[in-house]
């Protein structure tokens, strides 16, 4: 029975049927009824071929006209022609001017059946050239192959966008908390002395907070030592001397305290990393003894220097790093330890603004008089940022080529639906289209994978992104292994944090290769010869 056009996206509003092209009458009242359809500016597909009625009835329903009107001797004996309408099956024998204006009354409206790129651009893809392309897209039983390319094509897209949404992330996220744990540790800016140690610290410091900018300046001494518990087990660790009020205002400590209180830190009492408190096997409470490695000379020789403290409290800021090696000791037991009694290491100075670290610092050596050494956190971390950011841009590159090789594969499975659908195009340019809609069907088709497999990346990317510590921990319990491993990746979790930039740029990339992908098939169709399409049907 063949297809019935929506009249809005119908390729001609009418088909005219001449029973009898070689009947005078039926000739002339044909012709004078085309020239009045198409001056009313009704589109017509006339048909006056030298074949049987069966055979031209066949070709309108194929063609699948929604109305035909049928001219023949029996009819116009009365003055009149039959008017079919094919959804109802409907037959009416009407007077020619009647038709005329019925028809004209109310012509085919072609701003939404041929689209196009109008001057006011209002509709790109018309509704004919939409309902063209969708319908290939749903390939028949004996075009399986060209379905599965593009079922291919979508996935390969979608899955390219979720995974360097998700990658992107989490570099995003890893950078953003190691810089965020090492400044909330380290300070900003380092204030070293000429010699190495700096002298008369609390005047310098006094100078440095009254320069604009800086929030504050916190006399450090840092050092290497050994420590060891009750069990005897030891372990290396890092020692840094604070003043206790200094400590109680670091949010990264303060704020993630597990085990005891910094109420209690201070005199003989100090903070530990909470896995270097298990290493070492003490708790809240316990002594913990310190030896350094620069011992103390007797008349014996070399002696140890060492120190048992008692266990204040234990933190965990999620830095494995810091949580395993880090021992906080009061400013004064630390000078007394490591004999430095009027000197400290540096001045661990914050800033209110972390990205013009360079510039404070320079205002600081400026108040000081340019005898002190500044390093800013930019510099004395320069390694790790740089190795960040490089990584982030090599995965960049490495997973766009994903969605690169989806994009060969809308082009391959487009040419060969072009190649497939050559008996259509050639169909549909003999009825009147022309090579630019010819070229949005198929283009629309190709874009359409895209966009759909770039809309099913995104919100597969972003999903995954927002849950990505839950799906690790549950992969984790199935598999029983340490997919994030605290000692490889500094954190006990994996972070991830989502930058509306980077996601727009992955879906505009998509979008783009995607479309760009259509461009050469459709080309090819839009070229294609209508003879040599049907050359051999």
């Amino acid at each position: 029975a063949g297809i019935i056009w929506p009249e809005s996206v119908a390729p001609f509003r009418l088909g005219l049927i001449n029973l009898r092209p070689a009947d005078d009458k039926c000739r002339t009242a044909a012709d004078d009824l085309y020239g009045k359809l198409r001056g009313a500016g009704v589109e017509v597909l006339y048909d006056d071929r030298d074949e049987s009625p069966g055979a031209k009835f066949a070709a309108m329903d194929l063609i699948g006209l929604p109305d035909q009107l049928i001219i023949g001797p029996r009819g116009l004996a009365g003055g009149n022609i039959e008017w079919k309408q094919r959804r109802s099956g409907a037959r009416q024998d009407l007077p020619i001017d009647t038709v005329v204006a019925r028809f004209a009354a109310r012509p085919l409206s072609r701003t939404a059946g041929e689209g196009g790129a109008h001057a006011g651009g209002v509709v790109i893809f018309g509704a004919f050239e939409r309902m063209v392309a969708f319908r290939y897209l749903r390939a028949r039983r004996q075009e399986g192959f060209v379905s599965v390319i593009a079922i291919f094509s979508l996935l390969g897209i979608a899955l390219g966008v979720a995974t360097l949404i998700i990658v992107m992330s989490v570099m995003n996220g890893f950078r953003a908390d190691l810089i965020g744990r090492i400044l909330g540790l380290n300070g900003h800016l380092g204030v070293y002395g000429e010699a190495g140690m700096l002298t008369d610290f609390d005047a310098v410091a006094a100078k440095v907070r009254q320069v604009p900018g800086v929030v504050s300046a916190t006399p450090m001494i840092e050092g290497q030592v050994m420590a060891t518990g009750e069990s005897g087990a030891a372990s290396g660790a890092i020692v840094r001397g604070i003043r206790p009020d200094d400590l109680r205002n670091r949010a990264l400590i303060a704020d993630h305290i597990v085990g005891g209180s910094l109420a209690e830190f201070g005199d003989d009492g100090v903070a530990l990393g909470e896995r270097l408190a298990r290493r070492l096997g003490v708790g809240v409470g316990a002594p913990v003894t310190l030896i350094s490695p620069q011992g103390t000379d007797t008349a014996f020789g070399t002696m140890p220097r060492l120190k048992t403290y008692r266990v204040a409290a234990l933190f965990n800021v999620g830095f494995y790093e810091y949580d395993n090696s880090f021992v906080y000791v009061p400013l004064a037991a630390a000078q007394v330890f490591f004999r430095l009694p009027d000197a400290v290491s540096d001045l661990e100075v914050f800033v209110a603004d972390a990205d013009r670290a360079n510039q404070e610092g320079q205002a600081i050596a400026a108040a000081l008089g340019g005898h002190v050494r500044i390093v800013d956190w930019q510099h004395a971390n320069s390694s790790i940022v740089s190795a960040v950011e490089i990584e982030r841009n090599v995965m960049f590159l490495i997973l766009t080529l994903i969605i690169l090789v989806a994009a060969f594969n809308i082009i391959s499975g487009m040419i060969m639906m072009v190649k497939d659908k050559g008996r259509d195009i050639a169909i549909l340019r003999t009825m009147g289209a022309s090579r630019g809609m010819i070229l949005r069907i198929f283009m629309l088709s190709g874009a359409s994978i895209g966009i759909v497999g770039t809309v099913a990346g995104f919100a597969l990317g972003v999903a995954f992104t927002e849950n990505i510590e839950p799906i690790r921990q549950f992969v984790q319990g199935v598999l029983g292994v340490n997919l994030f491993s605290a000692e490889i990746y500094f954190f006990t979790r994996i972070p991830a944090h989502i930058q509306t930039v980077d996601v727009a740029t992955v879906v505009i990339m998509a979008l783009a290769l995607s479309f760009l992908a259509t461009l050469y098939p459709s080309w090819r169709a839009a070229r294609l010869d209508p003879v040599e399409g049907l050359r051999y049907e």
